[in-house]
Protein backbone atom coordinates (compact mmCIF):
# COMPACT_ATOMS: atom_id res chain seq x y z
CA UNK A 1 0.00 0.00 0.00
CA UNK A 2 1.32 3.47 -1.18
CA UNK A 3 0.72 5.90 1.94
CA UNK A 4 1.79 8.97 0.27
CA UNK A 5 -1.33 8.12 -2.16
CA UNK A 6 -3.62 8.50 0.51
CA UNK A 7 -2.44 11.19 2.33
CA UNK A 8 -1.05 13.65 -0.25
CA UNK A 9 -4.06 16.81 -1.95
CA UNK A 10 -4.74 14.82 -5.43
CA UNK A 11 -3.97 16.99 -8.19
CA UNK A 12 -7.62 19.13 -9.24
CA UNK A 13 -9.98 16.33 -11.03
CA UNK A 14 -7.71 13.60 -10.20
CA UNK A 15 -9.98 10.20 -10.81
CA UNK A 16 -10.85 7.78 -8.16
CA UNK A 17 -9.68 3.98 -8.39
CA UNK A 18 -12.93 2.87 -8.37
CA UNK A 19 -16.30 4.45 -9.14
CA UNK A 20 -19.30 4.32 -6.36
CA UNK A 21 -22.55 4.40 -8.36
CA UNK A 22 -22.46 1.38 -10.43
CA UNK A 23 -20.76 -0.92 -7.69
CA UNK A 24 -23.56 -4.06 -7.27
CA UNK A 25 -22.81 -3.51 -3.38
CA UNK A 26 -22.95 0.19 -2.73
CA UNK A 27 -25.45 0.84 -5.29
CA UNK A 28 -27.97 -1.20 -2.82
CA UNK A 29 -27.35 0.84 0.16
CA UNK A 30 -27.97 3.98 -2.17
CA UNK A 31 -31.05 2.79 -3.01
CA UNK A 32 -32.32 2.24 1.03
CA UNK A 33 -30.90 5.74 1.96
CA UNK A 34 -32.92 6.81 -1.24
CA UNK A 35 -36.00 5.38 0.20
CA UNK A 36 -35.61 6.36 3.90
CA UNK A 37 -37.62 9.64 3.80
CA UNK A 38 -36.41 11.09 7.18
CA UNK A 39 -32.96 11.79 5.49
CA UNK A 40 -31.54 14.48 2.97
CA UNK A 41 -28.60 12.50 1.47
CA UNK A 42 -29.41 10.77 -1.67
CA UNK A 43 -32.68 12.12 -1.91
CA UNK A 44 -34.56 15.33 -0.16
CA UNK A 45 -37.54 14.80 2.01
CA UNK A 46 -40.92 14.36 0.74
CA UNK A 47 -42.20 17.73 1.89
CA UNK A 48 -38.92 19.49 0.29
CA UNK A 49 -39.70 17.36 -3.09
CA UNK A 50 -43.07 18.29 -3.48
CA UNK A 51 -43.37 21.62 -3.14
CA UNK A 52 -40.27 21.56 -5.58
CA UNK A 53 -42.39 19.97 -8.20
CA UNK A 54 -45.16 22.25 -7.29
CA UNK A 55 -43.10 25.76 -8.07
CA UNK A 56 -41.56 23.37 -11.38
CA UNK A 57 -44.68 22.91 -12.25
CA UNK A 58 -46.45 26.14 -11.80
CA UNK A 59 -44.34 27.77 -14.56
CA UNK A 60 -47.11 26.25 -17.44
CA UNK A 61 -50.91 26.50 -17.41
CA UNK A 62 -52.53 24.08 -15.31
CA UNK A 63 -53.67 22.11 -17.88
CA UNK A 64 -51.05 21.84 -20.42
CA UNK A 65 -49.76 18.65 -20.43
CA UNK A 66 -45.76 18.52 -20.80
CA UNK A 67 -42.88 15.97 -21.77
CA UNK A 68 -40.48 16.07 -19.30
CA UNK A 69 -36.95 14.60 -19.02
CA UNK A 70 -35.41 14.09 -15.80
CA UNK A 71 -32.04 13.61 -15.55
CA UNK A 72 -30.58 11.75 -12.19
CA UNK A 73 -33.73 10.19 -11.51
CA UNK A 74 -32.98 7.95 -8.43
CA UNK A 75 -35.63 5.51 -7.69
CA UNK A 76 -38.18 7.96 -9.27
CA UNK A 77 -39.97 10.44 -6.01
CA UNK A 78 -39.64 13.63 -8.93
CA UNK A 79 -40.77 11.32 -11.93
CA UNK A 80 -44.02 9.84 -10.37
CA UNK A 81 -45.06 13.36 -8.64
CA UNK A 82 -45.04 14.47 -12.70
CA UNK A 83 -46.67 11.67 -14.30
CA UNK A 84 -49.32 11.84 -11.36
CA UNK A 85 -50.10 15.75 -12.40
CA UNK A 86 -50.66 14.08 -16.01
CA UNK A 87 -47.42 14.32 -17.93
CA UNK A 88 -45.40 11.89 -20.23
CA UNK A 89 -42.34 11.59 -18.43
CA UNK A 90 -38.61 9.94 -19.30
CA UNK A 91 -36.31 9.24 -16.14
CA UNK A 92 -32.46 8.46 -16.57
CA UNK A 93 -29.89 6.92 -14.46
CA UNK A 94 -26.75 5.15 -14.12
CA UNK A 95 -27.84 3.09 -11.18
CA UNK A 96 -29.56 -0.03 -12.06
CA UNK A 97 -31.37 -0.41 -8.70
CA UNK A 98 -33.09 3.17 -8.65
CA UNK A 99 -34.38 2.24 -12.21
CA UNK A 100 -35.38 -1.33 -11.58
CA UNK A 101 -37.30 0.02 -8.35
CA UNK A 102 -38.40 3.01 -10.13
CA UNK A 103 -39.86 0.92 -12.87
CA UNK A 104 -41.45 -1.67 -11.03
CA UNK A 105 -43.09 1.20 -9.04
CA UNK A 106 -44.61 3.26 -11.52
CA UNK A 107 -45.85 -0.69 -13.21
CA UNK A 108 -47.54 -1.04 -9.82
CA UNK A 109 -49.32 2.22 -10.01
CA UNK A 110 -49.82 2.58 -13.49
CA UNK A 111 -47.92 5.75 -14.34
CA UNK A 112 -46.72 7.25 -17.66
CA UNK A 113 -42.74 6.89 -17.21
CA UNK A 114 -40.62 5.57 -19.74
CA UNK A 115 -36.95 4.50 -17.48
CA UNK A 116 -33.89 4.39 -19.23
CA UNK A 117 -30.70 2.83 -16.87
CA UNK A 118 -28.17 5.01 -18.70
CA UNK A 119 -25.16 7.56 -17.73
CA UNK A 120 -26.82 10.94 -19.04
CA UNK A 121 -23.47 11.72 -19.63
CA UNK A 122 -22.68 9.52 -22.41
CA UNK A 123 -26.22 8.91 -24.48
CA UNK A 124 -27.96 10.69 -26.98
CA UNK A 125 -31.27 12.74 -25.07
CA UNK A 126 -32.63 13.45 -28.38
CA UNK A 127 -33.64 16.75 -30.30
CA UNK A 128 -36.64 19.21 -29.65
CA UNK A 129 -38.10 15.79 -27.59
CA UNK A 130 -39.38 17.95 -24.36
CA UNK A 131 -41.19 20.69 -22.68
CA UNK A 132 -38.70 20.48 -20.12
CA UNK A 133 -35.41 19.01 -18.68
CA UNK A 134 -34.93 19.04 -14.33
CA UNK A 135 -31.19 18.33 -13.25
CA UNK A 136 -32.41 18.22 -9.41
CA UNK A 137 -30.16 17.77 -6.31
CA UNK A 138 -26.93 19.54 -7.61
CA UNK A 139 -25.77 17.20 -10.21
CA UNK A 140 -24.56 20.01 -12.27
CA UNK A 141 -22.24 20.87 -9.72
CA UNK A 142 -21.10 17.42 -9.13
CA UNK A 143 -19.86 16.84 -12.95
CA UNK A 144 -16.40 17.81 -14.40
CA UNK A 145 -16.49 20.92 -16.10
CA UNK A 146 -15.30 19.48 -19.46
CA UNK A 147 -18.99 17.03 -18.50
CA UNK A 148 -20.77 19.55 -17.71
CA UNK A 149 -20.28 21.68 -21.23
CA UNK A 150 -20.91 18.43 -23.16
CA UNK A 151 -23.99 18.14 -20.95
CA UNK A 152 -25.28 21.59 -21.75
CA UNK A 153 -25.40 21.29 -25.30
CA UNK A 154 -27.03 17.58 -25.13
CA UNK A 155 -29.74 19.23 -22.84
CA UNK A 156 -30.05 22.69 -25.01
CA UNK A 157 -30.47 20.00 -28.30
CA UNK A 158 -33.04 18.24 -26.44
CA UNK A 159 -35.73 21.00 -25.81
CA UNK A 160 -38.73 22.00 -28.00
CA UNK A 161 -38.39 25.52 -28.94
CA UNK A 162 -39.04 27.75 -25.59
CA UNK A 163 -38.84 24.65 -23.60
CA UNK A 164 -37.12 24.92 -19.92
CA UNK A 165 -34.70 23.70 -18.40
CA UNK A 166 -34.41 23.68 -14.42
CA UNK A 167 -31.59 22.86 -11.95
CA UNK A 168 -30.25 23.45 -8.85
CA UNK A 169 -26.81 23.53 -7.17
CA UNK A 170 -25.17 24.91 -4.40
CA UNK A 171 -23.97 28.72 -4.19
CA UNK A 172 -20.84 29.88 -3.73
CA UNK A 173 -21.67 32.52 0.03
CA UNK A 174 -18.85 30.33 2.59
CA UNK A 175 -18.01 27.64 0.59
CA UNK A 176 -14.39 27.62 1.51
CA UNK A 177 -15.74 26.71 5.39
CA UNK A 178 -17.79 23.42 4.38
CA UNK A 179 -14.66 21.28 4.27
CA UNK A 180 -15.19 17.80 6.07
CA UNK A 181 -12.89 17.30 8.84
CA UNK A 182 -10.46 13.77 8.53
CA UNK A 183 -12.48 10.94 9.89
CA UNK A 184 -12.03 7.26 9.87
CA UNK A 185 -14.60 4.04 10.25
CA UNK A 186 -13.33 0.18 10.89
CA UNK A 187 -16.44 -1.67 10.15
CA UNK A 188 -17.45 -5.48 10.02
CA UNK A 189 -20.14 -4.62 6.98
CA UNK A 190 -21.16 -1.12 6.31
CA UNK A 191 -22.01 1.49 3.49
CA UNK A 192 -18.54 0.29 1.53
CA UNK A 193 -18.57 -3.44 1.89
CA UNK A 194 -19.96 -6.15 3.11
CA UNK A 195 -17.02 -7.18 4.66
CA UNK A 196 -14.35 -5.71 7.34
CA UNK A 197 -13.01 -2.59 5.81
CA UNK A 198 -11.51 0.82 7.26
CA UNK A 199 -12.47 3.84 5.71
CA UNK A 200 -10.72 7.04 6.05
CA UNK A 201 -12.39 10.17 4.71
CA UNK A 202 -11.27 13.71 4.12
CA UNK A 203 -11.93 16.89 2.03
CA UNK A 204 -9.71 19.07 0.12
CA UNK A 205 -10.35 22.82 -0.83
CA UNK A 206 -9.43 24.09 -4.59
CA UNK A 207 -10.19 27.39 -3.92
CA UNK A 208 -9.72 28.90 -6.96
CA UNK A 209 -11.87 26.78 -9.00
CA UNK A 210 -14.49 27.05 -6.16
CA UNK A 211 -14.34 23.14 -5.66
CA UNK A 212 -14.42 20.78 -2.58
CA UNK A 213 -13.12 17.20 -3.21
CA UNK A 214 -14.52 14.48 -1.04
CA UNK A 215 -12.05 11.57 -0.79
CA UNK A 216 -12.89 7.75 0.46
CA UNK A 217 -10.29 5.51 0.91
CA UNK A 218 -11.27 1.92 1.63
CA UNK A 219 -9.13 -0.78 2.57
CA UNK A 220 -10.01 -4.60 3.00
CA UNK A 221 -8.37 -7.16 5.21
CA UNK A 222 -5.76 -8.27 2.15
CA UNK A 223 -4.97 -4.25 1.73
CA UNK A 224 -6.55 -4.19 -1.23
CA UNK A 225 -7.36 0.07 -1.66
CA UNK A 226 -10.38 1.40 -3.32
CA UNK A 227 -10.53 5.23 -3.49
CA UNK A 228 -13.90 7.31 -3.98
CA UNK A 229 -13.45 10.92 -4.97
CA UNK A 230 -16.08 13.27 -5.62
CA UNK A 231 -15.58 17.02 -6.82
CA UNK A 232 -18.76 19.67 -5.81
CA UNK A 233 -18.37 22.70 -7.80
CA UNK A 234 -20.11 25.91 -5.64
CA UNK A 235 -21.64 28.85 -7.78
CA UNK A 236 -22.42 32.34 -7.70
CA UNK A 237 -25.03 33.74 -9.97
CA UNK A 238 -23.38 35.30 -12.17
CA UNK A 239 -21.25 32.15 -12.49
CA UNK A 240 -24.35 30.46 -14.05
CA UNK A 241 -25.65 33.03 -15.72
CA UNK A 242 -22.41 33.10 -17.78
CA UNK A 243 -22.09 29.32 -17.72
CA UNK A 244 -25.62 29.29 -19.28
CA UNK A 245 -25.71 32.18 -22.04
CA UNK A 246 -22.31 30.83 -23.06
CA UNK A 247 -24.72 27.53 -24.26
CA UNK A 248 -27.25 29.84 -26.06
CA UNK A 249 -30.01 29.55 -22.74
CA UNK A 250 -31.97 32.68 -22.12
CA UNK A 251 -34.73 34.18 -19.62
CA UNK A 252 -32.61 33.08 -16.66
CA UNK A 253 -34.31 33.28 -13.25
CA UNK A 254 -32.77 32.49 -9.68
CA UNK A 255 -35.21 30.61 -6.51
CA UNK A 256 -32.86 30.36 -3.32
CA UNK A 257 -36.28 29.88 -1.10
CA UNK A 258 -37.69 26.56 -1.99
CA UNK A 259 -35.91 24.82 0.61
CA UNK A 260 -36.32 24.78 4.44
CA UNK A 261 -32.89 26.09 5.90
CA UNK A 262 -30.79 23.22 7.14
CA UNK A 263 -27.38 21.90 5.99
CA UNK A 264 -25.44 22.22 2.80
CA UNK A 265 -27.85 21.09 0.58
CA UNK A 266 -30.76 22.94 1.67
CA UNK A 267 -32.27 26.51 2.16
CA UNK A 268 -30.44 29.50 0.93
CA UNK A 269 -27.20 27.17 0.53
CA UNK A 270 -29.07 25.88 -2.93
CA UNK A 271 -29.62 27.87 -5.91
CA UNK A 272 -32.67 27.23 -8.14
CA UNK A 273 -32.12 28.34 -11.73
CA UNK A 274 -35.04 28.15 -14.40
CA UNK A 275 -33.44 28.85 -18.01
CA UNK A 276 -35.37 28.54 -21.31
CA UNK A 277 -34.21 27.63 -24.91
Amino acid sequence: MNIENIIEKPSLYQKGSSFMWTDPYISKQLLQIHLNPDIDLASRKKPSIEKTVKWILGNWEKNRKLTILDLGCGPGWYTELFANNGHSVTGVDISKNSIDYATQSAKEKELNIHYRNANYLDIDLGEEKFDLVVLIYADLGVVLPIEREKLLVNIFKALKKGGIFIFDVLNDKGFEEKLSPKTWEASKIGFWKATPYLALSESFLYEKEKVILSQHTIIDESDNVDTYRFWTHFFSKDDISRMLKNRYFKNIEFREDILPEGDMWNGKNVIFTKCEK
